[in-house]
């Protein structure tokens, strides 16, 4: 069907594009999908949403053609967090979920996510295939029609996070205090109880629903959580956690040094599996994720292993290697034991557990001290969907012999093009698999060399797109 193009999980669109037309086909797609590779005579699926305007209406409409395939539905009893849909597909044996969400991507946008029966994040060959089965709605005679059920999922992913975290940092929380931040999104409610019922005293930041999440896109980044540091320090808390729109994704906030990067995120916890609980394990991070976690992983004698960029090959690479731990920069996270889904609410938990055996900052001057200091960022080049095959070609043709005046000394195609280059900084260019844009990431041990490598990265951009560069 026209205008429905699935891209990272799902199917994501801004403002007129999301029709309830286009959702009802790809309800109609899910079903089809599972019939033919689940339960030909209908089984069960589980439905949620997050909180935009048009959420829950898409949800009821999905539910609505899923049941008038014959399957029975679960439909959320509220907007929750996609880990926890994801963890109850699982949980329960069913034959997969559908989550309506735009997950971080600004208020104006909507999507649908597919999970699987195993609970995984959607390989493309399952959405390349859901993507074939688009068609308007069809629907079975009454009589076997499938029910909609309303339901709680949160419970059953509350307790599974308490036990798996406590295997691994059994600590009590009671002495911690927390500034919570939902940036009005899923989390609410959610994560912050999971935190207090863990011990903890938790202060919650914009912990009311606002579908428009205060004007912005529900990211947890430093502008987006530009008041936290000052809760944080309002409050005398020991550590600040805010999660995006549906919780998938989670930033922490320490007293020193404010809103941390994911790079400093995935650093700490993996530290804390290895140093506090004693757990052994590879890493599994993305191609845009920093090598301060290669030099962890070489202290300790495990493995890292480098995926593309997207939660899905991260999932991936954890059931191949076993990993530990494995996330992204961008702030999506699984451990051991876990399912394939990236999870801002249980990964809460456990970076609160990890504060609480060290705090945060201590933990990062240590391992800068042993390891070195990074400095990393990114910026974003616009770039129109048509342009992205073009750079991609151009780079391939014309690889740069310096950046920023270095060398390059090896160039990584994993995802996109990283650069390596002889003073051991790089920089990834790679088209963004959910916005119109090239991501130009850095990364240095050079304070000063960090500005001039995004740069360079985003002159490299419009250079080979013939155009003019945009942050």
């Amino acid at each position: 069907m026209d205008g429905i193009t699935f891209g990272t999980g799902g199917w994501r669109a801004a403002g007129d594009e999301f029709t309830d037309e286009r959702v009802r086909a790809v309800g109609q797609a899910v079903a089809t999908y599972l019939r033919e590779t689940e339960s030909d005579s209908g089984g069960t699926v589980a439905v949620g949403y997050d909180a935009r305007a048009t959420s829950e209406d898409a949800a009821e409409s999905l539910a609505d053609v899923l049941s008038g395939n014959g399957f029975d539905v679960l439909l959320t009893d509220r907007d929750r967090p996609t880990p926890v849909l994801a963890y109850a597909v699982a949980d329960r044996g069913l034959d997969g979920g559908v989550m309506v969400t735009a997950s971080h991507n600004p208020p104006e946008y909507n999507g649908v996510k597919f999970i699987p029966s195993d609970a995984n994040s959607a390989m493309p060959a399952v959405t390349e295939a859901i993507e074939a089965r688009l068609e308007p709605p069809r629907s079975l005679p009454k009589a076997d029609h499938g029910s909609v059920e309303r339901f709680d999922p949160v419970s059953a992913h509350a307790t599974h996070a308490r036990d798996l975290v406590a295997d691994y940092l059994d600590i009590d929380l009671s002495g911690l205090t927390v500034v919570y931040d939902a940036i009005h999104g899923s989390g609410r409610g959610v994560t912050d109880a999971l935190l207090e019922d863990a011990g903890a005293t938790v202060i919650r930041r914009r912990c009311d629903r606002d579908p428009t999440f205060g004007g912005q896109a529900p990211e947890p980044g430093p502008e987006t959580l530009a008041g936290l540091p000052e809760a944080v320090a309002d409050h005398d808390a020991d550590l600040g956690i805010a999660n995006d729109g549906d919780a998938d994704r989670i930033s922490i906030c320490t007293p020193e040094r404010g809103v941390l990067n994911g790079h400093l995120l995935f650093a700490g916890v993996f530290d804390a599996l290895l140093e506090d609980a004693g757990a052994r394990g590879p890493a599994v991070r993305t191609v845009s994720t920093t090598f301060l976690i290669d030099r962890i992983a070489a202290a300790h004698d495990v493995a890292v292993h480098e995926v593309p960029v997207g939660f899905k090959w991260v999932a991936d690479g954890m059931v191949a290697h076993d990993g530990l731990f494995g996330g992204e920069e961008s702030g999506g996270y699984t451990v051991r034991g876990h399912i394939g889904t990236k999870d801002g609410v249980l990964i809460a938990l456990l970076a609160a557990a990890a504060a609480a055996a060290e705090p945060f900052d201590d933990r990062i001057d240590r391992l800068f001290e042993t390891h070195g200091r990074i400095y990393a960022d990114k910026r974003s080049v616009a770039c129109e969907e048509a342009a992205k095959p073009r750079l991609v070609e151009a780079l391939e043709a014309d690889v740069p012999d310096l950046i920023a005046g270095e060398p390059v000394a090896e160039t990584v195609t994993v995802d996109g093009f990283k650069f390596l280059l002889d003073d051991g900084s790089w920089i990834l260019l790679r088209p963004s698999g959910t916005e119109p844009k090239i991501r130009v990431y850095a990364e240095t041990t050079d304070p000063d060399r960090l500005e001039p490598l995004l740069e360079a990265g985003s002159d490299l951009v419009a250079a080979r797109l013939g155009g003019t560069k945009e942050d």
